[in-house]
């Protein structure tokens, strides 16, 4: 592989949101990569660097254009440049849409377990979380549609936030799925948020299907949010985009985040995601042939060394949603104790709602070596956590 994916980076002491832990934990909780940024971004922003001027900054239609040609590319969906609106990230996306087209104590519909803050995002704004459960059979996630039509259909619903591909879970929603769930929307006049940042994430051999793409009567009422900053590694530099075909909602979207503040780049966000999506493409390929050996290893591990937990099946994110109810069904006393112990710091389950108490989360998007120190770490917290805990 020309891209060293194999180098340990020391991100300590940089103010780094997941490496801000002791001298002797290992975090692997929050969707950060530990890998090198892919060199034409780097050499994208220090080009900008060398200009040695700070002030503020537009959105080119070259932003939009490199969206344009990269989903075309990829994923096989033509965007119109006047659908792309900047945004700093897809979390200040959400929760301006939010309040900006729905009203205080409206219902929203998430399909639970799920990211965390979608409930953050909806609670914080005054609206009531809405979740519709997954069914969790054989150690896979489907909808329950009868529930999911119920809590769709009701007067107080005005919102569907969707995840696609699916965090924690990591599931690519197949095509009969998605038409399932664009025919209850339109069906219930449900306005849809499509939060689709992991979609340059899909393992190998697998692809995921842009929501909007379905027909133009779910095109004129989806919301897409996207952003190069998971498969890229670039969330510090809050470079996203919303994506809104309908025009008078996209009006009230616009309104809504440049109220919220959140419309305007920062020095380097436009250039770091011209480069990502104009040449980081190679880069992006070897990185998930890297997470796909990186999640076998992971699997094969603890099969071997802690065999009652189970990773449940994912065709898309570097994130293995775990399943420990073998060992207990309090994820968050099971993570506490193992970094309490060994330093090793998983996410429990338990804040993505749904089932997630019995799961932990955790981020193999790492150099193999750290991720075999994480593994072995697990293994030993595991080990004296059935001793301390066997009879209970």
């Amino acid at each position: 592989m020309p891209f060293d994916f194999d180098q340990i980076i020391d991100r300590r002491n940089t103010n780094s949101y997941k490496w801000d832990v002791k001298a002797d934990e290992l975090p692997m909780w929050v969707a950060d990569m530990d890998f090198g940024t892919a060199p034409a971004v780097v050499a994208a922003i220090e080009k900008r660097l060398r200009k040695g001027a700070f002030g503020y900054n537009t959105v080119p239609d070259s932003f939009r254009e490199s969206i344009i040609r990269w989903w075309q590319r990829r994923h096989r969906f033509t965007m119109e440049k006047e659908w792309i609106l900047y945004c700093t990230g897809v979390v200040p996306a959400i929760s301006s849409i939010v309040r900006k087209m729905t009203e205080i104590g409206d219902d929203i519909v998430v399909l639970s377990p799920v990211y965390n803050i979608f409930y953050n995002s909806i609670l914080n704004n005054g609206r009531k979380v809405l979740a519709s459960e997954l069914r969790y059979e054989d150690g896979s996630y489907a909808i329950d549609f009868a529930d999911l039509e119920e809590k769709l259909s009701r007067e107080t619903t005005s919102l569907f936030i969707f995840c696609n591909p699916h965090n924690p879970i990591g599931k690519v929603w197949d095509l009969q799925t998605l038409e399932r769930i664009a025919e209850l929307c339109i069906k219930n006049d449900v306005l849809v948020v499509s939060d689709e940042i992991h979609c340059d994430l899909t393992h190998i051999g697998h692809a995921y299907i842009p929501f909007a793409s379905l027909s133009e009567e779910i095109t004129d009422r989806t919301i897409t949010c996207i952003a190069p900053t998971k498969a890229f590694n670039l969330a510090g530099l809050q470079t996203a985009a919303i994506v809104v075909p309908n025009p008078e909602i996209r009006k009230m979207v616009d309104r809504g985040i440049n109220t919220d503040e959140v419309a305007e780049p920062n020095t380097f966000a436009i250039q770091a995601a011209e480069a990502a999506f104009d040449e980081g493409e190679e880069w992006l390929e070897e990185l998930r042939e890297y997470l796909e050996l990186n999640r076998k290893f992971l699997i094969g591990s603890l099969k071997e060394l802690v065999p009652e937990v189970h990773v449940i099946e994912a065709e898309a994110t570097y994130l293995a949603w775990i399943d420990c109810s073998e060992m207990t069904e309090d994820t968050r006393e099971l993570c506490a104790f193992i970094r309490e112990k060994t330093g090793l710091y998983l996410s429990a389950g338990d804040i993505f709602g749904g089932n997630g108490s019995r799961f932990i989360r955790w981020n193999y998007a790492c150099p193999k070596a750290l991720l075999e120190d994480g593994i072995k770490r697990f293994a030993e917290g595991v080990e004296l956590y059935r001793e301390e805990f066997s009879g209970k």
